[in-house]
């Protein structure tokens, strides 16, 4: 009888941190750690989820990053701030950290679509970013998510670019994006009407700045969204 070869891929690190990230952050956003409370020490994560050092330091390196947890030199590992509970029923808990990873290539990309749309946008390029705002702006007040028409408003925007590598480059993106847009927009939906008027604000500043044609503020503004919307999903900012 011939042996038979398996041909197995072995599991990447970064995917194991990304369980490991979510489950800690599972924990957290339940309250079954409160925000003060200290983290077992890298060994005892090694030995519980049976992974090696090198995973357990990234997902506390991406926690700490994300501001949920802090590092106390000689000392440990505390919670830091607690993101809200609704958080895991939007997402699964092992894809949240590669949705989260998802905003760091945003930040490159989008800032800059945003600067040389304010510099190269047409008339028309112009009115289909309106038209998305409009359309973001109809689903928040109908109470739905509005991801997809958040999805239109940055695509428009990386379309008035002027290069069409920009929209293909977010096209290629399109599946995160959409997963990481849900779970943003969902919190938001959930809620304080205030939360929901600081994201169409943030919104609307990006379009004003790319039709005045300020290519600092155009940059300034999406950036400053980006950031927003990721803080507001690790609930960094504590707001509801």
């Amino acid at each position: 009888m011939n042996d038979v070869t398996l041909k197995l891929k072995p599991a990447r690190r970064e995917r194991l941190a990304d369980v490991l990230y979510g489950q800690i952050l599972e924990q957290i956003a339940s309250g079954q750690m409160a925000e003060g409370a200290k983290l077992p020490s890298e060994a005892h994560i090694c030995r519980d989820f049976q992974v090696s050092r090198p995973v357990v330091r990234e997902a506390l390196m991406r926690l700490q990053a994300d501001g949920l947890v802090v590092s106390r030199q000689g000392i440990g590992t505390f919670v830091k701030s607690r993101p809200s509970d609704k958080l895991t029923s939007l997402a699964a808990s092992a894809e949240i950290a590669s949705y989260l990873r998802a905003f760091e290539p945003r930040l490159a990309l989008e800032t800059e679509c945003a600067g040389l749309a304010a510099m190269r946008r047409t008339k028309a390029q112009l009115n289909q970013i309106g038209e998305a705002l409009s359309a973001l702006e109809g689903a928040f007040a109908r109470g739905e998510t509005g991801w997809e028409e958040d999805f239109a408003f940055h695509h428009a925007v990386a379309e008035a670019a002027g290069n069409e590598l920009f929209p293909r480059l977010l096209e290629d993106l399109r599946e995160i994006l959409s997963g990481s847009m849900r779970m943003a927009l969902g919190l938001t939906r959930q809620g304080s009407d205030d939360r929901r008027r600081r994201v169409l604000e943030e919104h609307r500043k990006i379009y004003s700045a790319i039709s005045g044609q300020n290519r600092d503020l155009a940059r300034l503004y999406m950036r400053y969204h980006l950031t927003e919307s990721r803080a507001r999903i690790t609930g960094s900012h504590g707001d509801l």
